[in-house]
């Protein structure tokens, strides 16, 4: 932060870290839920600098990150995971046999990968945006290392 011009010292390590508030961006998910970073700190000044595009990375990331709780919520919509649902909240607390003979785990297990699939094929751009700008930060992160002594290159301490 010293670097950037930052006067005094920030209230916190974590300020320093993550950011002061407000936080500038955010991204509201199809569950719901939604996502916010800062600007500043230290680690939207590296996002920037591997990624190129904080905002870009910061909305690709997200996205990639919450496709299987997207595909989760998606499973409400199937009448056969609602009934076996319903069947598996009617069994006392801890009747194992009961949940089992709801078929809930069976019913899961069966709409899950074409959930998964669905919420895939509708974050396409995002997927890509995430490769793309991942495979940039590990490239420019890999430069960034060749032009340094490792510590095993260095002399005693």
């Amino acid at each position: 932060m010293t670097a950037r011009g930052t006067a005094g010292q920030p209230a916190s390590q974590e300020e320093a870290l993550f950011g002061t508030d407000p936080a500038e961006l955010e991204v509201t998910l199809a569950t719901g839920y939604t996502v916010r970073t800062h600007t500043d700190g230290c680690l939207a000044q590296a996002h920037r600098h591997l990624y190129g595009d904080q905002a870009r990375w910061f909305r690709a990331e997200v996205a990639v990150n919450n496709l299987r709780p997207e595909a989760q919520a998606r499973l409400k919509d199937d009448p056969r995971y609602r009934a076996a649902l319903a069947r598996r909240a009617a069994c006392p607390e801890k009747d194992t046999r009961c949940a089992r003979e709801s078929g809930l785990d069976d019913v899961r297990a069966r709409l899950q990968p074409a959930r998964l699939a669905e919420v895939r094929a509708a974050h396409r751009e995002d997927i890509a945006t995430y490769d793309q700008l991942r495979d940039r930060a590990l490239h420019r992160a890999a430069r960034l290392l060749a032009g340094r002594p490792t510590s095993s290159q260095k002399g005693p301490s």
